[in-house]
């Protein structure tokens, strides 16, 4: 199977690097400039006890792409998902299947609306990387997976091909039946920690640790939850337990990246995580004067940074 990823940043250049590693044809899809230090010094990774594999990679850009790719995995901020699409569009045949690693729903509808749902799956990375100052991959933990399956019935390629592509026993892989309740799932999590970090300016355990701060994470956990529940999605018990003990945490130093980008100056996916939550619970009756309010703080820094 030929494979095109999307990026070679924290998420895409990780998993990108390991499928190299297991053999499979992958090129990577990225920037001029980046492309030309990929081809030059190879894709690096630095892993936990900081030792550096250096992977030699493919890597191609926009004006260049063609059809021919059987899986094309986006793996980009969400700041850069409508030009990802664009430079994508080329390479997108009729037997393609689009394989996106993005935070909340926007993208999946976006996807649908240009590719068809048969040609779109669902996916949900999970891995604790970033990217250093030298454009090498750093890993800060040692969780590496990624769960994905078909949105409709009839996909242009069947999940056990998906699958048998990504399952190289570098990291974890897993196809599941229901890619959006997935979805969800993280989205609930991810957006609730994310704004109790960012509002707070604190990692989590710092934030249940101060009085009243338990019964602010909560209070923000249910939110999302509701937006969920409403949207057709409510969270699956193990799931919600799951979830609950982390977001009330009162000695984890856990924040996310977008505390990360926030605190350093960058750019923020707050549309994507925190703001499509609002309006999605704004148009189904669903209060969200927390997730309000963080957005609010969200695109007040972004005015600053512009």
């Amino acid at each position: 199977m030929r494979i095109l990823v999307v990026g070679a940043g924290a998420v895409g250049g990780y998993f990108g690097a390991r499928l190299v590693q297991a053999g499979r044809e992958v090129d990577f899809l990225v920037r001029p400039a980046r492309a030309e230090l990929l081809r030059r010094n190879g894709l690096r990774v630095r892993d936990v006890d900081g030792a550096v594999e250096t992977v030699p990679v493919t890597a191609v850009t926009a004006d260049a792409l063609s059809p021919g790719y059987d899986l094309v995995v986006l793996a980009v901020k969400s700041y850069g998902f409508d030009s990802a699409v664009k430079d994508i569009t080329p390479a997108v045949g009729p037997n393609t299947v689009v394989l996106p690693f993005l935070n909340g729903m926007r993208h999946i509808d976006a996807l649908t609306d240009r590719f068809g749902a048969d040609r779109v799956y669902g996916g949900v990375a999970m891995v604790m990387t970033r990217l250093g100052e030298d454009g090498e991959i750093v890993e800060v933990g040692t969780m590496a997976r990624l769960v994905y399956g078909p949105l409709t019935e009839t996909p242009v390629i069947p999940p056990a091909d998906v699958h048998a592509a990504l399952d190289t026993g570098t990291f974890s892989a897993t196809a599941v039946e229901d890619a959006t309740r997935e979805l969800w799932d993280k989205w609930v999590f991810l957006a609730t920690m994310g704004a109790c970090n960012c509002l707070m300016r604190a990692p989590i355990g710092r934030v249940n640790s101060a009085e009243g701060g338990r019964e602010f994470t909560r209070a923000v956990f249910e939110e999302a939850a509701a937006v969920a529940a409403a949207s057709g999605h409510p969270l699956r018990p193990e799931t919600r337990e799951r979830a609950d003990a982390m977001v009330g945490d009162t000695t984890a130093s856990t924040t996310t990246s977008l505390y990360w980008d926030l605190t350093r100056g960058n750019p923020v996916e707050a549309d994507h995580i925190v703001g499509d939550l609002v309006a999605r619970g704004r148009s189904l009756g669903v209060p969200t004067p927390l997730f309000a309010l963080a957005d609010l703080h969200l695109r007040v820094y972004e005015a600053g940074r512009a």
